[in-house]
């Protein structure tokens, strides 16, 4: 690998998507002519069109990815794709990483794609090479390969390989901060509403039948009634309307309703139609009545606290980024699950007092106390969501100075990131220290059954850091991990920044009294 000298990248799917190109430019021309013939025949010309359009979008897709092609040479990257062609020397380019997403299903392997972040701070996204597995040895190669030819003509800004996920600091959140825009402008609306609500719901409750002396303009304002009678029903399904028929289409032709009420009221019903403000709002009969639903400002109100809640994740995600922001690309940010917590404790007091206090929560007393204590409640719990987010250096951890267990046994959520022979097959979740030498086990304990002793004195700490992306997805964000040394073969540890601790400090402990024996037969056996 270290005599390469250039490598090229083109999809492997070439063919076939020259195939598809080739059917879809064929289908786009011989469905618009037909769009063309049908509708100077007064035709299914719309229909045509939109087959001509869909084949025109595949034969553009397909094209698209038949003509990209990224190579590498010792003057730098040249990508070409259908729209440009651009070229990135080796001294402008400053990393070279990992991009992981999930485009759409979360059970499925993350796509992997090549990034390039430049000098100016600008980040770009090869086209290829790309892989849907997470074992793909063409798909390493051809990495491997262009930071080979990085590392000889250029100056990498980072020994390993930096791998950014959606956990990561250096993926963007550009759709988070989008959707929560989207979701305070939906509460936002939600509120505005609520005044006009209100005036329309005080207008019904106060509707009285009308009387001969109301005058014509003004009889919108007041309930009218006329006889019907019901012609049939069509009773849709949960998703789909349901609907009355009436006998020659007066007062109306059909009435949309409840799905209840349209099988409860039988073709030949004679009912009598209740009408607001140019609109049916009630249709009654023998066996039942139907009324329409009016929108309370109540239901305004909570759609417009949930909205605002819901805004609160995506905002949580972009302030944990806008806070960490100075990470390193590949750092793993914390959860923001804390947020949403607290957005859920805040939930359970914001929508009883919205519904029951829509037009404002210091009309009363009891309203302006329950406002109070529950913003008080949340100031609480997001503080606490801040204090838990924050990241520790790998030095400032809590109970540093706490000593490690001696006597009893102290079984710890730890995990070694490599199978070893300690840790057959990623078994271990825990490490347990003191009662004995450390060692891992897949339980929480009481007891070692299982356990398997960590061979300390072939471990060496080399640096103690916190999780990146390359990690494993099953490690949290704020633990810690250690990269020891095991006889040549790099080995990682991961735990809580407290825990880890406890767990170096014991394994160096253990080791200690293994290398003073060792020096001292070695020194008896010299004399």
């Amino acid at each position: 690998m270290t005599d390469v000298r250039e490598v090229i990248c083109r999809s492997p799917y070439r063919r076939t998507l020259w195939i598809f190109t080739v059917l879809g430019a064929a289908g786009a021309a011989v469905t618009a002519a037909a769009a063309v013939y049908s509708a100077e025949r007064g035709g299914l010309w719309g229909v045509w069109s939109g087959i001509a359009l869909l084949s025109a979008l595949v034969a553009l897709a397909s094209l698209r990815g038949a003509v990209a092609r990224v190579s590498a040479d010792a003057y730098g990257l040249h990508v070409r794709t259908l729209p440009r062609r651009r070229s990135m020397p080796w001294s402008g380019i400053a990393d070279l990483q990992i991009r992981m997403r999930n485009e759409w299903n979360h059970k499925a392997p993350d796509t992997r794609r090549v990034g390039v972040v430049l000098h100016d701070g600008r980040r770009r996204l090869l086209p290829l090479p790309r892989s849907w597995s997470p074992e793909d040895p063409e798909f390493d190669a051809a990495l491997e390969t262009l930071r080979a030819l990085h590392r000889r003509h250029g100056t990498p800004r980072s020994d390993h390989l930096p791998v950014v996920s959606h956990r990561s600091a250096g993926y963007g959140r550009l759709g988070s901060l989008g959707l929560c825009v989207l979701l305070l402008s939906g509460a936002g609306l939600a509120v505005w509403s609520i005044s006009g609500t209100a005036a329309e719901e005080r207008a019904w409750k106060s509707a009285v039948p009308c009387t001969a002396r109301v005058h014509e303009a003004e009889r919108g304002e007041c309930l009218s009634t006329l006889p019907a009678e019901i012609e049939r029903t069509e009773a849709g399904r949960p998703r789909n309307p349901s609907h009355l028929y009436f006998t020659g289409g007066r007062p109306l032709e059909r009435l949309r309703v409840s799905q209840e009420a349209a099988r409860e009221f039988r073709p030949g019903d004679r009912v009598e139609l209740t009408l607001w403000r140019g609109g049916v709002v009630e249709v009654a009969g023998e066996r039942h009545v139907w009324r329409e639903h009016v929108v309370t400002p109540g239901s305004v109100a909570v759609a417009a606290a949930l909205c605002a809640l819901a805004a609160g994740w995506p905002g949580a995600r972009v302030l944990l980024w806008l806070r960490r922001r100075r990470l390193p690309d590949d750092e793993v940010l914390p959860s923001e699950l804390p947020f949403v917590g607290a957005l859920a404790a805040t939930a359970l007091w914001l929508l009883p007092l919205a519904y029951l206090h829509p037009t404002g929560p210091f009309d009363s007393a009891a309203g302006t106390v329950w406002t109070v204590a529950g913003s008080l409640v949340t100031v609480g719990l997001f503080a606490w969501a801040w204090h838990t987010t924050r990241l520790r250096a790998p030095g400032e951890v809590p109970g540093a100075e706490e000593p490690a267990g001696q006597g009893a046994e102290v079984f710890l959520s730890a995990r070694f990131l490599e199978p070893t022979d300690y840790n057959p097959h990623h078994f271990g979740t825990h490490i347990v220290i003191g009662g004995g030498p450390p060692a891992v086990t897949p339980h929480p304990g009481p007891g070692r059954f299982a356990a398997k002793p960590i061979p300390v004195e072939r471990l060496t700490v080399k640096e103690v850091r916190r999780v990146r992306g390359g990690d494993r997805e099953a490690v949290p964000g704020h633990w810690h991990i250690a990269e020891l040394d095991d006889a040549g073969r790099p080995v990682r540890l991961a735990a809580a920044p407290g825990d880890l601790t406890r767990i170096l400090r014991e394994l160096e402990h253990a080791r200690t009294p293994a290398s003073s024996g060792e020096a001292t037969g070695g020194a008896s056996t010299a004399r």
